[in-house]
């Protein structure tokens, strides 16, 4: 039986070749494998793999890979202490096509599935479209998801501090943490 990390591995490294994305042995070996606590058997569902380049106390920058039809759960970037409006994000799509939702007038026909175990936590349902080479800048504190479209994506971000563990998902039993690298 193949080894369901290797592979899931090798898909995600084959999504940064599509995009013309080099990573070093060094990045590669750092790829986040985020399943949100609900395992590695959903994470085709609802699931992120990332690579940050840079994250300081000034800004961060990383590249996020979504699997065909793959959703980052609803979240959003609340203020902290040192940052009294919370974190802004752009979203600049490199590869595949990309659903963003975010608050605000609800698209009337969606262009997604929402995953049917959580559907009650995606809450919010305005649609943005990116195809690659559009972007989309998140205000902060902001609720939103996304999804990759048929092909996957490649999404690069760029924002201010990341602080994921300070993150608040609409759905309270979501834990922001990694797989075992894979």
């Amino acid at each position: 039986m193949p080894d369901t990390n290797l592979i899931l591995r090798e898909e995600i490294e084959g999504l940064f070749r599509k995009a013309h994305i080099a990573l070093t042995t060094e990045e590669r070996e750092r790829l986040e494998f985020a399943d949100f606590g609900f395992g590695v058997d959903n994470i085709r569902k609802e699931g992120l793999q990332l690579i940050v380049y840079c994250n300081n106390e000034r800004y961060c920058a990383k590249d996020m890979a979504l699997l065909p039809n793959q959703t980052c759960p609803e979240h959003r970037h609340p203020p902290k202490k040192n940052d009294a409006e919370g974190k802004m994000e752009t979203f600049r799509c490199r590869y595949g096509k990309v659903y963003l939702y975010v608050e605000g007038n609800a698209t009337e026909s969606l262009s997604v599935e929402i995953p049917e175990k959580h559907k009650k936590w995606y809450t919010v349902r305005h649609e943005i479209v990116l195809h690659a080479g559009q972007q989309y800048t998140i205000p902060p504190n902001t609720r939103h998801w996304f999804q990759a479209g048929e092909k996957g994506a490649i999404v690069s971000e760029f924002s201010s501090p990341s602080d994921d563990a300070s993150d608040i998902f609409t759905n309270p039993k979501i834990q922001r943490v990694a797989v075992d690298r894979v």
